[in-house]
């Protein structure tokens, strides 16, 4: 069964950032997709330490194992799509997103790419300035770690609880988010199928 894992940078769980990823989210739902929604922001999460234990381990874990970090890659190199959802905070994601991607991103690239070919994509929150430098940095991850990206991520503009749901734009922009990860994981479920099939022969 198909699974798209969704990722809260935002400290506020029922926030714009939230209001958001649900939008993509009931679209990959409609398409029969499963899906689960993980709450990062406010959470306490430790940076990386480029300590490279998990370059010396590679067992697909972080040696800091007192935080969720470890239970959120396991959930990524479960799933067939990530998305990634952070408001901005001074020009950029949220310190928790920081350290979940940096310390997910060193045990993807330990463990031979943990997310290659996995659809991803994003969510955006902003009241004002940083919404691209926000969304280069998820981009950034998503890329680095050799995931597909279907279009550019949605943003979505409001400043207070559910003010981003007055951005019609916005939120029509994260549901064709939701509809074009649904279409690419069918299309390459279809295509690993296929490759399978010709194995067999």
């Amino acid at each position: 069964m198909t699974k798209v894992v969704a990722f809260n940078g935002s400290p506020r769980p029922e926030g714009n950032t939230r209001i958001l990823i649900g939008q993509v989210l009931q679209e990959l739902e409609k398409e029969g997709i499963t899906t689960e929604l993980v709450q990062v922001g406010g959470k306490k999460i430790r940076g990386c330490t480029a300590c490279m234990k998990c370059f010396e381990n590679r067992d697909k874990r972080c040696i800091i194992d007192d935080d969720i970090v470890n239970d959120c890659i396991g959930k990524m190199a479960e799933a067939d799509g990530i998305i990634l959802g952070s408001p901005v905070y001074f020009t950029d994601i949220t310190a928790e997103m920081k350290a979940l991607v940096d310390r997910a991103g060193f045990v993807s690239m330990a463990n031979g790419g943990l997310f290659r070919r996995k659809v991803g994509s994003a969510a955006i929150a902003v009241r004002r300035a940083g919404a691209m430098h926000t969304l280069d940095s998820l981009l950034h991850f998503l890329l680095i770690s050799g995931m597909v990206v279907p279009g550019l991520p949605p943003i979505g503009v409001g400043r207070n609880i559910g003010d981003v749901m007055n951005d019609d734009e916005g939120m029509a922009w994260a549901r064709d988010t939701g509809k074009s990860m649904a279409w690419l994981l069918e299309l390459m479920k279809k295509q690993d199928g296929s490759v399978k099939k010709m194995k067999k022969h």
